[in-house]
């Protein structure tokens, strides 16, 4: 009977996983070109982007995958549940990378990059040789630590009908009055998925520090 409980709730891993990884890979870009307006010399730009990170975080991710599946989905475009949670938990991730972008690009020395202008460096070879290698070191721990926490999150998508780990364990829950068992099961199911994050993170942190050493 367990095993085939279990089963049941291990069709939804796919699902979890893809969400996370798609939500996580869409959050890494689009928090670059946030990050950067939110450092942008001109004002206005400066104020939009600052006041958009705000918004988007202050607002439950439950929220905007309601808004986004049941009111964009349901009044203007048809939308998937799957991809309306990509797209929700997407925009969440771009404004917390934003952030963690930020908060490491401030830990970079500017004479470093005044240095490497002085030597007749491009701005854009700057960026890629100089800023970017020293930025994804310092920001991955807060990285790994988001996408963590987006794997957590990503049980918020069984609300809208994503048939993720969360989603199934209700119904087997449902089904077989055994709720104890069914979500002991599951968040033993969420700890091993986060442990080869933490792992990733660490060694590619320690390969990079030993590239930056030499």
């Amino acid at each position: 009977m367990m095993a085939e409980i279990i089963l049941a709730i291990l069709r939804g891993l796919p699902s979890t996983i893809a969400l996370t990884a798609l939500a996580l890979v869409m959050g890494t870009i689009l928090g670059m070109p946030l990050m950067l307006a939110r450092r942008s010399p001109f004002f206005l730009l400066r104020v939009i982007s600052g006041g958009l990170i705000t918004f988007v975080r202050s607002i439950p991710p439950i929220v905007w995958l309601f808004v986004i599946f049941f009111g964009i989905g349901n009044d203007y475009v048809r939308i998937s549940p799957f991809v309306a949670a990509v797209i929700g938990l997407g925009l969440i991730a771009s404004a917390y990378m934003a952030e963690i972008y930020r908060g490491a690009l401030l830990s970079i020395h500017p004479g470093q990059v005044e240095g490497a202008a002085a030597l007749g460096i491009a701005r854009f070879r700057i960026w890629i040789d100089v800023i970017v290698p020293q930025l994804l070191r310092v920001a991955l721990p807060g990285m790994a630590t988001y996408a963590i926490g987006l794997l957590k999150d990503s049980a918020i998508a069984s609300t809208i009908g994503v048939g993720e780990l969360t989603f199934y364990a209700n119904q087997q829950s449902m089904a077989t009055y055994r709720g104890m068992e069914v979500f002991t099961f599951v968040a033993a199911i969420y700890i091993l998925l986060s442990l080869p994050i933490a792992w990733a993170s660490r060694r590619i942190d320690k390969k990079m520090r030993a590239k930056v050493s030499r």
